[in-house]
């Protein structure tokens, strides 16, 4: 990996943010035009979906946010850049990208894809991944959690969650903010690691037991997984198993997860996205929706921190509206009856 280049798009990136952040009156088409390709490719979550063009990037993104979050503040907690390699058709490979994740803070001032403003301060989880060709972003993989939001305004779209709500919290070693450079040997033991991980550990899962997946080789037994609205935060690999893993093989027992858009390290945290990064049949009930055996894809962001070759942290984002719709369940029209209602 270019040292240089990986510093320089950070930077650019970190850059960028900031620039959208403090452009006055909230004209943001100077910062965009600056850094974003014409054809900049943005992939979001449902029901906003994919985004071509800069015009596209700012009026159905990124000024709608502004719009009900006036006073909106990005809080990073994990930020690092890599060169991607994937492992099954290599396509994706040798590519640059920037990963962020973190909260935005703000006054939930007015309506937001129908959730309803309760005029009080929220965090919203927020995860990223810039891919910049030339000093210029071409591509972008963005998610926010919808159904935490949801939460936090007073709904419930969803059964209560088995984890923990409300809790996404930067690295408790508050060592996640990784401007500067990485020792190249480290990043290249925690790139390998990952894909270890992802091909040799996840997708071993024989379809009957836990242990066949080898997750106690990869997880510290102490592991802070952070899981989305809906699912919840897990404080333990006991708790991981118990609250989320076991429902999620239940019901979807033949997923594999796939070469991902992009898989990167440096240092010591690790981290990719992936629309349709997971394939699955739905064979099994999932949460209050019974198993419709239809072909189900995931659209996710991950972020890992390894220690002592165990993952110590773990951010997790699944776009639970596209899920639920594969059901044939529209979270948003949940959401509408209990507003009705209320």
């Amino acid at each position: 990996m270019s040292h240089d280049q990986n510093q320089q798009n950070k930077r650019q990136v970190w850059d960028f943010w900031q620039s959208l952040e403090a452009a006055p009156d909230r004209d943001v088409q100077t910062a965009v035009e600056r850094n974003l390709h014409p054809d900049h490719v943005w992939h979001g979550p449902d029901p906003i979906n994919n985004l071509q063009g800069r015009e596209a990037f700012a009026k159905r993104y990124w000024l709608p946010l502004l719009h009900s979050f006036p006073d909106m503040q990005r809080q990073t907690h994990v930020f690092f850049g890599g060169k991607s390699s994937g492992r099954v058709d290599g396509l994706r490979d040798g590519r640059m990208w920037v990963c962020g994740t973190g909260y935005f803070n703000a006054t939930f001032t007015r309506d937001y894809l129908t959730i309803p403003a309760n005029k009080q301060k929220v965090s919203i989880r927020w995860g990223e991944f810039c891919r910049l060709e030339d000093g210029v972003f071409v591509e972008t993989y963005f998610l926010i959690d919808q159904i935490d939001l949801m939460q936090q305004a007073g709904f419930e779209v969803l059964p209560p969650s088995r984890g923990i709500d409300g809790l996404y919290p930067p690295p408790s070693a508050d060592d996640g903010i990784l401007l500067g450079p990485q020792d190249a040997d480290i990043s290249a033991h925690t790139l390998q690691h990952i894909r270890d991980f992802i091909f040799d550990g996840l997708n071993n899962y024989d379809q009957a037991d836990l242990q066949s997946m080898g997750m106690a080789d990869y997880f510290d037994p102490k592991v802070h997984w952070y899981g989305p609205g809906g699912i919840g935060a897990c404080l333990s690999f006991k708790d991981f198993e118990n609250n989320h893993q076991k429902h999620w093989l239940r019901a979807y027992p033949d997923r594999q997860v796939q070469d991902l858009d992009a898989l990167i390290a440096e240092g010591s945290y690790s981290g990719g996205p992936g629309w349709a990064g997971v394939l699955a049949t739905h064979t099994g009930q999932y949460l209050d929706c019974q198993a419709t055996g239809r072909p189900i894809e995931f659209n996710g962001i991950d972020v890992w921190k390894l220690e002592n070759d165990r993952y110590i942290e773990n951010w997790v984002f699944v776009d639970m509206v596209h899920l639920f719709r594969q059901f044939g369940v529209d979270l948003f029209e949940r959401l509408a009856e209990q507003v009705a209602d209320a």
